[in-house]
């Protein structure tokens, strides 16, 4: 019996989903094989929270617990935390100084995957297409003009460095420009600005199942706003269609597309890529390398169009995670 310590909560605006994520992997763990630990990782505490909701402290010198009186450690970590410090790396950097085992990327496509900016950069030279793009540093004069020549009207401005929809606005004048910069700027300290790509916009997830990279059934997301933005994504202000409507030929060049870049970036672990279709093209908004993980997030249910179970979808990371650090 393995010993996982699933890991959820994180210091970002999406705490509260990563703990929604983590309890579903609490729920579905197979425990015939597993003793799950629901560990939250939180800014103010790292604790272990037992089934009565009892909280033990983490001791980071070696991520194990003392639970009345008897020390627990684990045999491998299964990462729920979306955004800092689980999805850009920090975390995934520390289990490997501690030599423990853990289902997500390493550190490195961490933080490269959740930095946009550098993430569109190293692919660019492959061939993969994304939107018109300007940059922006805290501190930065910002000539709006120059901006809007660059990428026109309507656009995105973004935080740089999030997992989650927070601080995204969609600015249709000069005007509004500012005012979406400061959203973005209560994210993170580095922005993103987009041209508007109008299209069918898709995500797909890329995983290592069995030993194999797969691509699962794709999904077309349909706001009810307008656009894909926290209410769409979370708050059920959305359709999301699996299998999208898409063509054949479409389908298999998203397909294509999307498990290139889980390659290309030498990827492990769950991997979940945004898209726009514009006239056949596929262009790449993102990635996310811990997504949702409830049964309503997008990727477990293309894994269930794929016939995966969610106990079967979690064991395969854990397996991954345990082979990998054999190696």
């Amino acid at each position: 019996m393995k010993h996982v310590a699933i890991v959820m909560g994180g210091y970002s605006s999406e705490w509260e989903i990563s703990l929604a994520s983590g309890q579903v992997v609490y729920e579905s763990l197979d425990r015939t094989k597993y003793i799950p630990y629901k560990i939250h990782i939180l800014k103010d505490k790292w604790v272990y929270v037992d089934e009565n909701k009892q909280e033990y402290p983490i001791d980071k010198n070696d991520f194990s617990t003392n639970c009345q009186g008897k020390k627990i450690t684990f045999d491998v970590v299964f990462n729920a935390i979306h955004g800092t410090p689980g999805e850009d790396g920090l975390l995934q950097a520390y289990f490997n100084l501690i030599h423990l085992p853990h289902t997500s990327c390493d550190f490195y496509q961490a933080a490269l995957t959740m930095n946009k900016r550098d993430m569109l950069s190293v692919l660019k030279p492959f061939g993969i297409k994304t939107a018109i793009s300007y940059y922006l540093n805290l501190g930065d004069k910002i000539d709006t003009e120059t901006i809007i020549q660059r990428v026109g009207l309507p656009c995105f401005v973004k935080p740089n460095r999030s997992g989650s929809s927070f601080g995204i606005s969609k600015v249709r004048t000069s005007e509004e420009l500012l005012k979406a910069i400061d959203i973005a700027y209560k994210e993170d300290n580095e922005i993103i600005i987009e041209s508007f790509l109008n299209g069918t916009e898709v995500s797909v997830g890329v995983i290592k199942y069995k030993g194999e990279v797969t691509v699962l059934p794709i999904t077309e997301i349909v706001s009810e706003n307008d656009f894909f933005d926290y209410e769409a994504k979370y708050l059920g202000k959305s359709q999301e269609i699996t299998p999208a409507r898409i063509d054949k030929v479409t389908q298999r060049k998203v397909e294509d597309i999307a498990s290139r870049i889980y390659k290309i970036l030498n990827m492990d672990g769950f991997s979940r890529s945004e898209f726009i279709i514009v006239d056949g093209v596929p262009f790449l908004l993102e990635m996310n390398t811990v997504p949702g993980l409830t049964r309503e997030s997008i990727l477990p249910k293309q894994a269930k169009e794929a016939n995966i179970s969610l106990t079967d979808l979690f064991d395969n990371a854990i397996d991954i995670a345990l082979q990998n650090h054999l190696k």
